[in-house]
């Protein structure tokens, strides 16, 4: 059995009650007498916390700490200690314990610190089994996601992206567009370039050149020739984001070039060809535009052969808490500092938000956070002192099975494994706190 929780206390009698507190609440407790027991065997990979008093014969909380750090520096360990022994459990804390209560701890105090440390456990593994993906570049580290729609869209980017064909893009802003179509280009197996064009950010009067190039001389200004943006991308990809904003004119030329995949430089009668896989990228509807003539009807259908729509992120809400705890990671690497703690309560709020920006309004929510901006600590404190304990408990319970739910796509037994309680427990809890999940058990 892995346990949840390892528990260390010399004294039978408090090690007896506090590990029947904790499995009352269904966790499952490996009790030890010692700290060499409860080392023995302790392994980097272990999804278990640690809880222990401090004054010990033999080895005490500091020897704990110190031998535990080898092992895994971030296994969360709790200390409880008795009045005369908070110092030392403070110290043992600037040491890299995780926590400390005060002895006899209070028994909801004990199960909400252990909840937290499990939470922290979690996400601590989870974050480095993306590490461990991403060291063999899966497409679930380029395109985050454990929602049905994203592992969708994994399986279908993995069918085109090798194939001979253009993509069409299709998203909101903010969806992560260019990324797809970066991931596309990097495991498409092409070796040149990943060429990115803004048919939006050019004016109209100089995107033809910038996509063909031009011979010297080719009009007033022009001294020499220039390679363009289709050219350098041959034999790589080139990427047409804001393909709408393409002037129709523009439109005529680009059209050429993906049927017969050759091009002209502006001034020269040379045709060149091109080797070229075309991601062309879009928050609007091509076709509707093609009907108000804004839109070449003939490149629509030459681009709209394989089409990916990216879902927003308010289709995803299960990614949200996955999401967010990526870009904190990259945030605090970024500062060289380390990411602050980020309680369920937090999450819960933010899959809660629409998401007008998607992605991109997330991640900016992530590096606020990071910097101590985002206004969060209403949701790190009890609501208020007319709250009873009990309605607190229940409201971090509540958050802590909604962040469990979302990260596993609503599956019950995943959940409840992942919880330490039985699915009968779960589903009693769910109907207590008011949470359906749609096709409940499905996939278990």
């Amino acid at each position: 059995m892995t346990p949840d929780i390892i528990l260390i206390d010399d004294d039978a009698n408090v090690l007896d009650a506090c590990r029947e507190v904790l499995e009352l609440e269904e966790l499952r407790v490996a009790a030890h007498g010692s700290v060499k027991s409860a080392l023995a065997g302790l392994r980097a990979d272990t999804s278990a916390v640690i809880v222990s008093d401090v004054r010990m014969p033999d080895h005490d909380g500091f020897d704990l700490v110190a031998a535990v750090r080898k092992i895994d520096r971030e296994i969360p360990i709790i200390l409880m200690s008795g009045h005369g022994d908070i110092p030392m459990a403070l110290r043992a804390m600037r040491d890299g314990a995780w926590d400390f209560l005060e002895k006899p701890a209070d028994p909801l105090h004990l199960i909400e610190t252990v909840r937290r440390a499990r939470e922290h456990r979690h996400l601590v593994i989870e974050n480095r089994q993306l590490r461990l993906s991403s060291e063999t570049d899966a497409w679930e580290t380029r395109l985050i996601g454990h929602s049905a729609p994203m592992v969708a869209l994994h399986e279908k980017l993995k069918r085109i992206a090798g194939a001979a064909t253009d993509v069409l893009v299709i998203g909101e802003t903010g969806t992560g567009k260019e990324v797809t179509a970066r991931a596309i280009h990097d495991f498409s197996g092409r070796k040149g370039r990943f060429v990115a064009v803004n048919c939006g950010a050019i004016p109209e009067t100089m995107l033809e050149t910038e996509l063909l190039g031009h011979e010297a001389g080719a009009f007033t200004g022009a001294r020499e020739r220039r390679i363009g943006k289709i050219e350098h991308a041959s034999g790589g990809t080139l990427f047409l984001d804001e393909i709408e904003s393409m002037p129709l004119v523009a439109q005529v030329r680009l059209l050429r070039v993906l049927q017969e995949r050759v091009i002209e430089r502006l001034g020269s009668n040379v045709e060149l060809p091109v080797d070229i896989k075309v991601v062309a990228a879009t928050k609007a509807d091509l076709h509707q535009l093609a009907r108000q003539g804004k839109f070449r009807e003939d490149l629509v259908f030459r681009l709209d052969i394989a089409r990916v729509e990216i879902p927003p992120l308010a289709a995803r809400k299960s990614d949200v808490g996955l999401l967010f705890r990526h870009f904190l990671g990259l945030a605090a690497k970024r500062q060289g500092r380390t990411a602050p703690k980020v309680e369920a309560a937090w999450l819960a709020e933010l899959e809660s938000r629409p998401w007008p920006g998607n992605v991109r309004e997330l991640r900016n929510v992530a590096e606020r956070f990071m910097l101590g901006l985002e206004d969060h600590a209403m949701f790190d404190r009890p609501a208020g002192n007319s709250d009873s304990l009990e309605a607190r408990m229940d409201r971090h319970e509540r958050a802590v099975i909604l962040d469990s739910l979302a990260h596993h796509d609503g599956r019950i037994g995943a959940t409840a494994d992942t919880l330490g309680i039985s699915r009968k427990t779960l589903y009693l809890k769910m109907r207590k706190f008011g949470i359906s999940v749609a096709g409940e058990g499905e996939g278990d």
